[in-house]
Order: C-alpha cells, then structure tokens, then sequence
C-alpha cells in the first residue's frame, strides 16, 4: 500500500499540506476553519460575551464526516475529573479521526491565564502579579509546568498570554493584564510564551489589538487610539512575543479602532502581522468575534458576509463553534460570492500547523498515560507560592509596624478576609466556571488571609469581623468591626475586588468600574475602622488599582496584591510576619484620586501636572514603586557626565552602544530583592514623546551585605518611536538614561548624544538593552 505524501513525515511540511489540500473537497477544508463547543449542560450562566444565540445547532456525528478544525474548552466548560477528561478528550479525538476520511483529529484549546482553567488545577497568581514580580525567568518556569499540565490530559493549545497594556484601569479585564508599561508587558509576557511553547503547547497571544484601549474602559467599547499610541504603546508586547517568544497563534480582538473591527481589518490581521512581521501561524477569533461582524459591529449583513471579511482580513479559524464558517461560508464559495482561495489559504495555515503538532503523522494517537492525574501537584504550589510571594508589593510602611509582632492582638477585618475566592482572578475555574455549578468543591485548597494569618503567628491573639460585602452597601457589620479594632493593638483590614464575569464580580471581564472607588461601602468601613486610633494595616486583594489618597498619612501600612492566587492567603500572611521580605513593584500606577482617569504613567508633558488644569493626576504610589523590609545603597555610578561636560555620543545608524553601571548592596539585616530600572527620558523630538518610559530592567536577588553590579548597554534602536510618518524611526538628538528605584525615585542619571542621520528601522530591530549582572565585591 502507497503511502500518501501528506503522510510522510520525511517531507518538508509544505509540500505535505499541499498535497492535502489537493485531495479535500470544499467542505473538508472548511470543516478545518471552526471549532465545536460542545457543551455538558445548557443550562448555567455565560462564561463569553453575548453567548446566547450565537452558536450552530448541529449534528456532532454528521458534522465529523467531514473533519473539524478544534474542540472547544472540554475541560473548562464544567467540572470533570482530569482523568476522566483525558479519557473522554482521547475517546473523542478517536471518533472524530474515525469519522472523516483523512483521520485527521482536531485541535484541542482551553484557557490558561493564569494556570490551566481545569477543575482541580492549580490557581496561580493573575498576569498583573507576574508583572509585580518583574521576574520573567520565574514566569515562564510557572508557564512551563502549565503546558505540561496541559499537553498531559491531550490538550494543543493555550489562549494565553494577554498583552493589552493597561490604558484605563476602570476596565474590568487589568486584572489579565501585565501592566501598563508595554516593555514590562512584552517581556514578562515573552517569557511565559516560551514556557508554554517549551511544553509543547501552542501559545495564543490576545487580545490583537488595542482592546485595553476602549473608550469610557467599557468592555467592547470602540477604541479611538492613534497611530503612534499603536505603534509604541499597544503594538510592542505582541512583535517582541512573537520574534522571540516563537509564539504559534494570535487572537483577534472585539473591539472596532476609528470604525474598523479587527476581526475585519486586513492592514492589522495580514500587512502588519504577516507581511511586516513575518508571522505565519495561524490567526483565531475571539469567542464569537466573526459573527460579531454582524450581530454586534454591523459591517456584515449575513453570516456569509461576515464570514468574507473574517476571511479576507485573515482569521483563520472561528471560534468556539460553527457559525459563520460553516454551511453560509460552504455556500457563498459555491455562488461564488467568496473565493475559495481565502478558504484555502487559512486551510493551509491550519494544516501546517496540525503537521507541525505531529497531527498528520500516520501513528498520532490521543492516548494519554493514564491512571490518576494530579493537576496541582506539591511541585506547583511551590511555584505558585514563590509567585505570590514576590508579587505582594509593600505600598508603606510609615511606623515600621510591619513586620507584625508574634504575639500582639491583632483584629483582622474585611469582607476579603476569609473567602478563598479572594484569592482568584475571573479565568481561574473556581471563578470563571464554578457559579453555574453550585455546590460543587473548589477543587484545590485555597487558604485565606484569616486561616494563613493564624498558622503564621500562632502565638497572636486573633479576631475576625467581616464588616461589610465585598459590593454591597449594608453597613450593619460595621459596630462589630468597629469593636473588634477597638480592643486590638493592631488592624489587618483586608480590602479589595470578587472576581467575576459581565457584572457578576467587581473585577473581571465586563466588569468595569465607573470610578477608582474601593467597591461598596469599604471605604467608609475603613474611615470606620481608622477612627478608632488602633492602628491599621491595609491588604488589598484586587484585580486593579483603587485610589488610596483618601487614606494618605492614616495608616499604619498598606499591602497590594493583585489576585495572588491559591497560595496567595500564606504568601500575605508571611509578608505581614516578616517571614517574607516583600519584593513586589507596582506593574501599575495606584492613583491619588477615584476620578481624572484615563491615565498611565506614559504621559507626555501636557499629560501630568500643571496650571492647564486644577485636576492634578500624579499617582499617590508611582508605577515601579514598592518598598522593602531591608535597605539597599546604590553606588559606584558609572555612565553620568557632568552638566556642563560634552554628552557622549554614539551614531543613529551604527553598532555602538554606551553602557551604564552601578553597584547594588544590601545594607540591612535581613535577605531581600531590589528592582533596578532604567527610564529614557527624550527631551526634544519630532512628535511629543512620554516624559519617561521603561527600557530595561534587573531584579537582584540579595543577602545581607551581598552586592552585585548591574551595566545596562544602551543601543539607539532602543530609543526608536513612531514619528510624523507613522513609521519607526531613530532620531539625532540629546537623550538621558534615568536609573531608578520607580518613575517617581531617579538615582541616577546619564545624557548622550545620538548623532547622524534620522533611521527608520523595522521589526529587526534591537528591543532590549543587554544586561550584564556580576557579583561585586563585599
């Protein structure tokens, strides 16, 4: 028997998937083009937006005949035992290689935001705690073991990372985010592509792009960013992941920029990322993103229509079942109304990448290894509890009543205090899916600040009164909190966000804020709790950051994390000990006041402060910033000039770099980390330019009396911006290197010089400055 050539794994894959091709009929190549969702129970709440209506009645069997393209979530749409699901995914790849006369089976995706979206898998901390790690090697180590946790029960392919920068932090969706700086959120989000893809799991970048960017921070809203607000804001994190992350697949944004959906924009889906960038993956859409174009945007009056310009702009494969790309695309290439071509094409791309996934081998099998599956493992508590641990950012510490005394009276507070779900962000299982099954377990074990708090200091005398909802506005809790603050030395009042979907939680997807005002009636249970004159230390459980200004000067201390995870409650816990130095830095800035938003610290001159107007946006906690429970000195400086010395120089169009150094000590008692990052600070230029950004970055690790030196080397292509042209370009000029601890705390600085002429670059283009870290001597 003659093996076909698309079975032969000897040839180059392109001349294997041609041959497929060749061979399939019309409705075999479409069949690649759609994922299936089926669904155990159609009953519960909506886990995507607008979900109601939008998917295909179908005949499972039937629609196999002909192949399909993914299996849509078979973990992560109701609980199911891992094994168990394993054994169901394997018995249903089978059937459907059985089905069609290729045997191809289908890829399978889920959600792994932050873990792999499964009953009993572990929860880690929310992409906006990686990002207060400022710590990629730990986050791609975390990415690593969820794409083993994954390719273990047969799954293919993770919709992660997200890499919209942070431009509203009403939008309910920051808590998915890495921050709001897009050189933090390129390479911390580059590292957990490489962990996925290192495991074998294809990783999916989202949302492409500009969704964080909606008006108003409304989920879906229009986005009326500019050219260059693109090009240097929103566009970085998704070139840099995917030239050196060598992430497989990119998901289409909901949103419209200046009238133009993404899911039909050819200039962003084809020219920028295929043509420009090279990218030859293959191109998802968001849940129902292609019937949108009808349903929602309103650019296509048919699904046929829809699924033409879904097409033409370059989405290869809708998701998460038949709609658009089903019977209407089959007959509108038939009358001729869509070339078949554009089937064709995405087919292709599709198949390469099943042939890339050992797909089209002739012995792929979906066998698994069987037996019981562990998917939160003593190995990834461990890694989700260092996570947490780095990721806890000390905001202040006035008095130094942090670390708290192990044998105090201590009244701990708060609608967050005892509930595990204080812990989650809205795509961890037990809050995304768990809700429409109620009574069900969690699944892991989630300890909270209250139970960690009495482990860790088994000698304190411990009370607890809730005080309020996390969003309601009942104030009958608060004379028991009152009472109980009153008789203790100290306060732990634990604030913050329930994580939640489309109005269900106060963080989350579709759950906005209309302002930056701790949700309910937490804040006047915190004015409560402050008048008694007992001390109080805030922990903030949240999904973004909420003004603090109101309470600046009145507390003891304040804690921020960001949603930590299943490990979260001891990770707090140990912050608040002593028995863990904090370490974390703010991906984001906490603002002074609820209102004056949208604002980032990427701000041109007539962005911050001044006479122009009386609302002042200076955040109360700058972005980088986060304190510690030991001290560091920063000396031996090297890479300044004199103010009134010549700058260095170093040419627009040349291979130079100039180097920046400095020595970083621990001057304290006890082990700790300091952040060294570098700003750029671009005085004059053709198009206004923010007064800093970020370009690189070092976290050190230290003991006491232990020293490293760090040397940034500064290249021009680092200093490149969009310019009048819209294009990338270097610009001669005077710049300066800023070292410092946050926006807000420079230590050092460095001018130069960049001399030649203007140099337009392209996505070869340097985008780090090397970083070099030796230890120094004690």
């Amino acid at each position: 028997m003659t093996t076909a050539l698309w079975r032969d794994p000897a040839l180059p894959a392109a001349a294997r998937v041609d041959d497929l091709l060749s061979r399939m009929t019309l409705e075999e190549k479409c069949a690649q083009l759609y994922g299936v969702w089926v669904k155990s129970d159609s009953s519960g709440e909506d886990i995507a937006p607008d979900e109601q209506g939008m998917s295909e009645t179908f005949d499972f069997d039937e629609l196999i005949t002909r192949g399909l393209g993914q299996l849509t979530r078979t973990f992560g749409t109701a609980p199911v035992d891992p094994a168990l699901g394993a054994a169901a995914l394997a018995r249903a790849q089978r059937r459907i290689m059985a089905a069609n006369r290729f045997g191809i089976p289908a890829v399978a995706h889920e959600e792994c935001l932050a873990g792999f979206t499964a009953w009993r898998a572990t929860a880690y901390p929310v992409p906006l705690a990686w990002g207060a790690t400022f710590d990629p090697p730990l986050v791609e180590d975390m990415a690593r073991h969820i794409g083993r946790d994954m390719a273990r029960v047969g799954v293919h392919q993770g919709l992660s990372p997200v890499l919209d920068v942070v431009r509203d932090p009403r939008w309910g969706r920051v808590e998915e985010t890495i921050g709001e700086d897009p050189y933090l959120v390129g390479t911390v989000g580059t590292a957990y592509v490489r962990g996925l893809e290192s495991a074998g799991i294809v990783a999916t970048l989202k949302h492409f792009a500009g969704y964080a960017a909606s008006v108003g921070a409304r989920n879906h809203a229009p986005v009326r960013a500019g050219v260059r607000e693109f090009a240097d804001v929103t566009l970085p994190p998704f070139e840099m992941a995917l030239r050196e992350g060598g992430a497989r697949s990119v998901m289409a944004a909901y949103t419209e920029t200046d009238g133009v959906p993404v899911s039909a924009d050819p200039h962003l889906l084809t020219e920028l990322l295929r043509d420009d960038w090279g990218f030859t993956g293959t191109v998802v859409s968001d849940y129902f993103g292609v019937g949108f174009l009808e349903t929602n945007h309103r650019v296509a009056g048919s699904r046929a229509e829809a699924a033409g310009a879904a097409l033409t702009a370059g989405i290869d494969v809708e998701l998460p079942s038949l709609r658009c790309y089903g019977e209407a695309l089959v007959e509108a290439v038939r009358a001729g109304g869509i070339p078949e071509s554009l089937v064709d094409r995405a087919a292709r791309r599709v198949l390469l990448q099943k042939c890339g996934l050992g797909m089209l081998d002739e012995d792929w099998a979906p066998e698994t290894e069987g037996g019981e599956v562990d998917l939160d493992p003593r190995e990834n508590r461990a890694l989700a509890r260092r996570l947490a641990e780095e990721s806890v950012v000390l905001l202040d510490n006035p008095d130094a009543v942090l670390p708290l005394a192990p044998d105090i009276r201590i009244a701990v507070v708060g609608p967050r205090a005892d509930d595990a779900l204080a812990m989650l962000g809205c795509y961890s299982f037990p809050s995304h899916v768990l809700p429409a099954h109620p009574g069900t377990q969690l699944g892991i074990e989630i300890p909270t600040v209250l139970d960690s708090l009495r482990t860790e200091l088994p000698d304190a005398k411990i009370t607890y009164a809730v005080g309020s909802d996390v969003d309601g506005e009942d104030t009958g809790g608060f004379p028991e909190a009152v009472a109980r603050t009153a008789e203790a030395d100290v306060c732990v009042a634990v604030l913050g966000d329930r994580a939640g979907l489309f109005g269900r939680g106060t963080s989350g997807e579709g759950c906005d804020a209309e302002d930056l005002r701790l949700p309910g009636v937490q804040a006047e249970l915190l004015d409560a709790l402050v008048a008694t004159g007992t001390p109080v230390v805030l922990v903030l459980l949240t999904g973004r950051p909420y003004a603090l200004g109101r309470w600046n000067g009145q507390l003891a201390g304040t804690v921020q994390a960001f949603f930590p995870g299943e490990e979260g409650g001891p990770a707090v816990a140990g912050v608040l000990s002593g028995r863990v130095s904090p370490s974390g830095r703010l991906p984001v800035s906490v603002p002074n006041r609820p209102g004056g938003q949208p604002w980032t610290y990427l701000q041109p001159p007539l962005g911050l402060s001044g006479g122009a107007s009386n609302i002042d946006p200076t955040p109360l906690y700058p972005f980088g910033h986060g304190r510690s429970y030991t001290t560091f000195e920063w000396t031996d400086f090297e890479g300044g000039s004199s103010d009134d010395g010549p700058a260095p120089e170093i040419a627009t169009d040349g291979d130079d770099t100039y180097d920046v150094s400095l020595t970083v000590r621990n001057t304290g008692e006890r082990a700790g980390a300091e952040v060294v990052q570098l700003y750029l600070h671009d005085p004059v230029a053709s198009v206004t330019r923010p007064d800093v950004r970020l370009i690189a970055y070092q976290r050190l690790e230290l003991d006491p009396g232990a020293a490293s030196r760090v040397t940034f080397r500064f290249h021009a292509d680092v200093s490149s911006f969009a310019g009048r042209s819209g294009r990338r370009t270097v610009e001669p000029g005077a710049l300066e290197l800023r070292l410092g601890a946050s926006t807000a705390d420079i230590r050092h600085r460095a001018r130069l010089t960049l001399t030649g002429p203007v140099r337009e670059v392209g996505p070869n283009r340097r985008l780090h400055c090397e970083t070099e870290v030796r230890v120094a001597e004690s």
